[in-house]
């Protein structure tokens, strides 16, 4: 454990204060599993009730806004005049784009080449410079930190940042409030921004509920980093294997995993046919638009029941919704053929 201090819950509250105006309170919406088994489900068993948490509903399309928009409006106005920047698959860059049209601030966002095009042209439609790199993390992260020295922007750490933490909490005091006796709270990992927060916020609000983050096994490096409680990280051309754009990070964040080592308890992976799978099944049986980093949560919840401990009420975070619009048409006309 290093000496980087945690977030608190004054700290999550006043993030919950700035951002109360910009990002949303996502519903909470519980899945009608006979529709899901009307889609094609094929998962042995009883289910227990699952409830969909829809960060898709904030303005954006994700989660991401919270974090974003807390850090940029945390900025004293010398800084907001130097501009910000930051290094994103895509649902990061919205949320640093945004929240700096917001502000009246420049933004310039360090993307990987192979970003889904939805998610570059929103990032641009919101007044933002993107650079274009290669697709690994490391790459975008470096050029970033280049333009930095060029031009002495603000960066705006995607996760590994203690405002970004407090931000993407409040999505946990949420949780709380809205399902107090949920067993199970599942979300998405990639650089660990979201499961250290709502992590953080559930333990803190003395939420009763274990939480588990979920990841693709093409990209496990959290898994391997919460087993060897030692923080690994792995190659690029590993982690961008996976469907699940937004979970290609190869590494969490350092302040990330000492929050995860203090408040998770388990972090579970998950096959990319089944990340397709649930994808599939958000889109054919709920009213939830999910992309697949947000389907690993309904993933672990459907096909990895043994591996998670025993619950009767489990939140999924549905994590982001911006889904690649062929990948949408492919999926709901594999939904068809089921029922044909």
């Amino acid at each position: 454990m290093s000496n980087l201090p945690l977030v608190s819950l004054p700290d999550i509250h006043a993030a919950r204060q700035r951002i109360a105006n910009t990002a949303v309170r996502t519903g909470l919406h519980r899945l009608d599993l006979q529709r899901l088994r009307g889609a094609g489900l094929t998962a042995a068993g009883a289910l227990p009730e699952i409830w969909l948490k829809a960060e898709n509903e904030q303005p954006i399309g994700s989660f991401k806004l919270r974090g974003a928009y807390n850090k940029v409006a945390s900025l004293s106005p010398e800084e907001l005049r130097r501009g910000v920047i930051t290094y994103s698959s895509g649902n990061h860059a919205q949320g640093v784009a945004y929240a700096a049209r917001a502000l009246g601030t420049k933004a310039v966002i360090v993307m990987p080449e192979n970003a889904p095009r939805i998610k570059r042209e929103a990032t641009l439609a919101l007044g933002a410079e993107v650079v274009l790199v290669g697709p690994a993390s490391t790459e975008r992260k470096q050029r970033a930190e280049q333009l930095v020295a060029e031009h002495g922007y603000v960066m705006v750490e995607p996760y590994d940042d203690e405002y970004i933490i407090a931000g993407q909490a409040t999505c946990g005091l949420e949780i709380a409030e809205q399902l107090p006796d949920a067993d199970l709270v599942l979300s998405p990992v990639s650089g660990g921004g979201l499961l250290s927060g709502v992590a953080t916020a559930l333990k803190l609000a003395g939420a009763r509920a274990e939480v588990w983050g979920c990841e693709p096994e093409l990209a496990a490096d959290a898994a391997e980093s919460f087993r060897s409680r030692t923080l690994v990280e792995w190659a690029g051309a590993h982690t961008t294997r996976t469907i699940a754009d937004g979970l290609r990070t190869q590494s969490l964040g350092k302040r990330n995993f000492e929050h995860i080592l203090r408040y998770v308890d388990g972090i579970v992976t998950v096959r990319e046919d089944e990340i397709l799978e649930s994808t599939r099944l958000l889109l054919s049986a709920s009213d939830t638009v999910p992309e697949p980093s947000g389907a690993v949560t309904l993933a672990a919840a459907l096909f990895h029941r043994e591996e998670l401990p025993a619950a009767e009420k489990i939140v999924v975070i549905v994590s982001g919704g911006n889904l690649d619009p062929a990948l949408r048409e492919s999926l709901l006309l594999q939904s068809q053929d089921e029922r044909v």
